[in-house]
């Protein structure tokens, strides 16, 4: 989804915590999904301080 890369990454994180919560088994799933580069959506979330914690399956703020 091409216009997802261009939403600021607070809004990012809520589509993509909701998509992992709702629809998506895993990062994998999510990435397929959305139709977004795992670098991307990695490097932007990061950029802000989340980070992906598989046993919850959501992205979460470095502690």
């Amino acid at each position: 989804m091409e216009s997802l890369q261009h939403l600021p990454a607070e809004i990012l994180l809520g589509i993509v915590n909701e998509k992992l919560r709702l629809r998506c088994p895993d990062r994998d799933a999510l990435y397929y999904e959305l139709d977004l580069s795992p670098t991307l959506l990695e490097h932007k979330l990061s950029a802000q301080g989340y980070e992906y914690h598989a046993l919850s399956n959501q992205y979460r703020r470095l502690k």
